[in-house]
């Protein structure tokens, strides 16, 4: 199973926003392996799914079952399960404690409030998500 973090500084910590992440960390589990280093995914502007059309074919995190972020609006949400991710929210600032945590079955920390959610939230009512 693959998993995305969205992650900023660096790929050191989990971004908020997911729709405009441009840096990933991509974890690839297997039940009863440990989980090796995760792969880096950058993504160009016109890849960033803020931007991408639901027509837009192939992408570099396809295939990818789940996906981590601080936050997320309903837009991405649907983009991302129209490709086949659930989407998971946490207050978690460290990418690979998150995927530890998933893993183990923990509950993740909450997540943070984030002004831009509810402006994306709007923004979605007029999209064409």
């Amino acid at each position: 199973m693959k998993i995305a973090v969205a992650v900023r500084d660096g790929f050191t910590r989990i971004a908020g926003h997911a729709g405009k992440a441009a840096d990933w960390l991509v974890f690839d589990w297997e039940p009863g392996r440990a989980l090796d280093e995760p792969g880096r995914v950058h993504l160009e502007k016109a890849q960033l799914f803020h931007y991408l059309g639901d027509d837009a074919g192939a992408h570099p995190l396809d295939g990818v079952a789940l996906v981590v972020a601080g936050s997320a609006g309903d837009g991405f949400r649907r983009h991302m399960a129209k490709r086949g991710a659930e989407v998971v929210l946490t207050g978690e600032e460290d990418p690979r404690a998150a995927v530890d945590k998933l893993l183990a079955g923990e509950e993740l920390d909450g997540v943070r409030f984030d002004p831009l959610r509810l402006v994306c939230s709007v923004r979605d009512l007029f999209s064409r998500h």
